[in-house]
């Protein structure tokens, strides 16, 4: 043994290591996520972005956000994905930029403001959804009367872990409008001009709005829907009929009156941000009660179901990060008995 431990030792030196050092044997294993499941309080999430519009200006901070930070990592809601919250008052103009990190928004108070990407200006209200691709310019203007809050969910976890965290300044703090108004609604429409290719990695930017999502989720409202998530209206790539972006979906979940979902568990992490509504979630060996404005995440590898015992349905915008476990080839789902 005193031989082994001076291999060992001098195997360090070297900046070498012995397998048998870390594994003992051949054994049975499964994932096991490094983070637990956790809930963010809407109240006091948005109590607290209200105090920081009092405290911060935008020529303090290039943009004013709140990070849903997991407890148990460095940085991140989970560790893949970050869900953050940003405001945005009237007449203030968040500086163009553009990085590495896809990103998109969820508008959740407030309408009027414009988001701009790469020359094309969008306007964007409450329930709207926006996509803004990776490395593309994007600001944000608000020249209405209200106040804005949105979501921003990006992968910039993974981006860093991967260490290629690109970010730049945009030369001019504003963007100048290159685009017509309604010019990526006429391109990536069902009536497509024939010169727009549908075979790039990277979706266009894009808004969802509302008015149209929720026309959808009445007309499939009485659909049985799916034993596991209820409800669900994927944001798809409008080129492509695919994901979101290529590193992470999004999406509307109906939790209806009375529902009770069957549990399931899966090697991608999602996170639920309630848009409506309140309901309950079961994760793992926890239970999560929620109401709207709450936010909450299943690691992967978790076993969860939902419960609306309630009058009103249950919306939830959903993020996850199952298109990147797929292009892997990591995806696994697995139905939870009992």
């Amino acid at each position: 043994m005193a031989d082994l431990k001076a291999f060992e030792e001098e195997l360090r030196k070297k900046n070498f290591a012995g397998y048998w050092q870390t594994v003992q044997g051949e054994r049975y294993r499964e994932p096991a996520a490094t983070f637990a499941p956790c809930l963010w309080k809407g109240k006091e999430l948005y109590a607290a972005m209200e105090k920081a519009g009092e405290l911060l200006g935008l020529e303090s901070t290039f943009r004013r956000v709140i990070q849903m930070k997991h407890p148990a990592l460095p940085t991140g809601t989970t560790h893949t994905l970050t869900l953050n919250l940003q405001l945005l008052k009237p007449g203030e103009h968040a500086a163009a930029h553009r990085h590495m990190a896809g990103a998109i928004r969820f508008i959740t108070k407030g309408r009027g403001a414009r988001l701009v990407v790469d020359g094309e200006s969008f306007e964007i209200g409450e329930g709207d959804f926006a996509t803004t691709p990776n490395w593309s310019w994007h600001d944000h203007v608000n020249e209405g009367s209200e106040t804005l809050m949105w979501l921003d969910v990006l992968d910039s976890p993974l981006v860093r872990m991967l260490q290629v965290d690109f970010h730049e300044p945009a030369p001019e703090p504003h963007q100048r409008i290159t685009r017509a108004e309604g010019a990526s609604y006429a391109e990536f429409g069902p009536l497509r001009p024939s010169w727009v290719r549908s075979d790039s990695i990277q979706p266009p930017a894009y808004v969802y709005r509302w008015e149209d999502t929720e026309r959808t989720l009445k007309s499939v409202g009485e659909r049985p829907g799916d034993a596991y998530d209820g409800i669900v209206l994927n944001y798809v790539n409008p080129l492509t009929g695919g994901a979101t972006l290529p590193t992470f979906n999004c999406a509307i979940q109906m939790i209806r009156p009375g529902e009770k979902t069957l549990a399931h568990r899966h090697t991608s992490s999602t996170i639920c941000y309630v848009f409506r509504g309140c309901g309950t979630s079961f994760i793992g060996d926890e239970r999560f009660d929620w109401e709207e404005g709450d936010s909450f995440v299943a690691p992967l590898w978790q076993p969860h179901r939902h419960e609306n015992n309630h009058k009103e349905p249950a919306i939830l915008f959903t993020m996850s990060d199952a298109p990147l476990m797929r292009a892997l080839g990591f995806y696994r789902e697995q139905e939870e008995k009992g």
